[in-house]
């Protein structure tokens, strides 16, 4: 595997919660999961690379037939060649990184979620199914283990709306669901402009407590992967942040220092 794409990579850099939690990762899995990040990053990174939304359904549909070369062939990218011993190794299932670029094609289309339920999938499609290529790499394919999973990987992307919906309302990117927004009298065209934008402190209240529901109880936690108990109590961590900070996120953005997240990524990881 390329250096490049080892751990940690542009999509674990240090000090960010993805680069602690895969600290506690067994040390000779954390190559591989830093890959799978990597797939989601590049993906990720169409939509804040390319304004042209022609372009960057172009792009996700090179990275999907890159994907396809993984399973069936010679891709060319060295990021695609660095998954595929990864795929081939964890038996890991092509849905689930197609799921993945499909979130993102909704993202540049524009498509936002009808209501709590659709939000749910939209977030389950992308870290959902990330989190669940993970416990695969862990050997856990039980039903229970891949739905826990899936479960706190909404619950982490739902975290990461809330943190980044003032910067995302201003692209017209999805905050919220249509049904609440438009409960409010409101739709994402309307929070670009900050008169309305600023409203989300108080939109944001039912969201969370939305997202709280996610979290699943410690006994079906302490089925997973210490690097996936970690970033999800970095996250819980953040929303609580979030909350005692009023939800004021419209104009900036909340976070926690690395030290702290060192400091949750290890207790967490201690836990049996």
């Amino acid at each position: 595997m390329l250096d490049e794409w080892r751990f940690p990579n542009r999509a674990t850099p240090e000090g960010s919660a993805a680069y602690y939690s895969l600290r506690f990762a067994p040390k000779d899995l954390r190559d591989d999961l830093a890959v799978l990040l990597a797939w989601r990053h590049e993906v990720h990174a169409v939509l804040e690379d390319v304004s042209d939304p022609g372009v960057a359904r172009l792009k996700l549909h090179w990275w999907r037939n890159e994907l396809d070369l993984a399973f069936t062939g010679k891709p060319s990218h060295p990021l695609i060649k660095a998954l595929q011993p990864v795929l081939a190794q964890h038996a890991l299932p092509q849905a689930l990184f197609t799921s993945i670029a499909e979130r993102m094609e909704s993202e540049v289309l524009r498509r936002q979620p009808a209501d709590e339920a659709d939000l749910d999938a939209a977030c389950d499609r992308d870290m959902g199914a990330l989190f669940e290529l993970i416990v695969r790499c862990h050997g856990l394919t039980d039903p229970v283990s891949l739905a826990t999973a899936r479960r706190l990987g909404i619950f982490c992307a739902r975290v990461y709306l809330i943190r980044d919906s003032g910067a995302l309302a201003r692209k017209g990117r999805t905050v919220l669901s249509v049904e609440r927004l438009q409960r409010h009298g409101l739709s994402a065209e309307a929070l670009t402009r900050h008169e309305h934008r600023i409203r989300l402190s108080d939109l944001l209240a039912p969201s969370a407590a939305e997202t709280r529901s996610k979290l699943v109880t410690s006994h079906l936690n302490r089925r997973m992967p210490a690097c996936i108990r970690a970033r999800t109590r970095i996250l819980e961590t953040l929303l609580h942040e979030i909350e005692i900070a009023g939800f004021d996120v419209a104009d900036q953005r909340i976070g926690l220092t690395p030290l702290r997240k060192l400091w949750l990524a290890w207790r967490e990881s201690r836990r049996n």
